[in-house]
């Protein structure tokens, strides 16, 4: 990692322990909960980032999400284990989970793989329906965060967050990420000098599994009621369009989106039942006037600026 990077991580470090810090003073509980609703909203948004870096547009998201939530769920309601086995969980199960379906489904690319994460999503959704012991169609119910934890669960849910996002930009950084990159541009020089692609990807896809899980166990302990509607690929549209709003060239887009559409999405609410519309319509307004998001037209001003300068 080179100098510029070790800045860019020194100062998403500083940004992250400032919004926990902030999120201590904040004592208003709808706040509160938006604020961890964009810190979660972002890491889901990355995590699906991520995988990009591989080429592949990964509708499994939204599934990975949710196994990480009814994981936390089955683990503290069922199990009755510790609140911290319950997140730690949450991760692995999904990073599970997403190993095998990576590596059963990342012999094929672009369209193909995309959709073989949206029927995975839905038939995993249409799996928690049937299963009675984790509540079926009426869903879990009692996650909740330890009595000493819930005053402080909205700094310690950023804290998680942040430091989810500063691993996937550490990763995306070094020579793995450089791998990926590679993958993307060109399998076949990778593969050329005796890498095996099909597994590179597949780590892939487990590192953001493994993240998009702890977002589930985060959301799970933040509504304390998660149902199999939940985790739809609907999750998964959302967390495209923070990604598209945002910008995908670099790792502060998805974050960026996410707190732009969540924020958004709250102000949609008082449009009552044309709220999805109003939505809808900003995203797309977005798309088509910047078409690298946020980001690229922040770039695009800043190479304005220099060009003033020069001039």
């Amino acid at each position: 990692m080179d100098k510029r990077e070790q800045q860019s991580l020194a100062k998403g470090t500083i940004a992250v322990l400032v919004v926990a810090a902030l999120s201590l003073v904040i004592k208003d509980g709808y706040t509160s909960n938006l604020i961890i609703w964009m810190a979660i909203a972002a890491l889901i948004a990355s995590s699906l980032r991520f995988v990009l870096l591989i080429g592949e547009l990964n509708f499994a998201t939204a599934a990975f999400v949710g196994l990480g939530a009814y994981g936390a769920g089955v683990v503290l309601t069922i199990l009755e284990w510790p609140f911290v086995i319950a997140l730690v969980f949450s991760g692995i199960v999904a990073a599970l989970i997403g190993f095998l379906f990576g590596y059963v489904t990342l012999k094929v690319k672009g369209p193909f793989f995309l959709l073989i994460g949206f029927a995975f999503t839905e038939v995993v959704r249409l799996i928690y329906t049937k299963i009675d012991i984790i509540g079926s169609n009426s869903g879990m119910v009692g996650i909740f965060p330890p009595d000493l934890l819930a005053p402080y669960y909205p700094t310690f849910a950023i804290l998680v967050v942040g430091i989810m996002l500063l691993m996937l930009y550490k990763i995306e950084n070094s020579h793995l990420g450089k791998t990926f990159k590679g993958i993307r541009d060109n399998d076949q020089v990778v593969l050329a000098v005796g890498i095996n692609v099909h597994m590179i990807k597949v780590l892939c896809l487990t590192i953001s599994a493994f993240a998009s899980g702890i977002a589930g166990g985060l959301m799970a302990f933040v509504n304390n009621v998660i149902s199999p509607g939940d985790f739809s690929f609907l999750l998964s549209t959302f967390a495209l369009a923070y990604l598209k709003v945002g910008g995908e060239d670099k790792p502060i887009g998805p974050i960026l989106g996410a707190i732009l559409l969540v924020a958004l999405s709250t102000v949609a609410l008082s449009f009552g039942g044309g709220d999805h519309i109003f939505f809808g319509i900003a995203i797309v307004l977005t798309v088509l006037l910047m078409p690298k998001g946020i980001v690229g037209l922040y770039d695009k001003w800043r190479q304005h600026r220099k060009g003033e300068r020069a001039a």
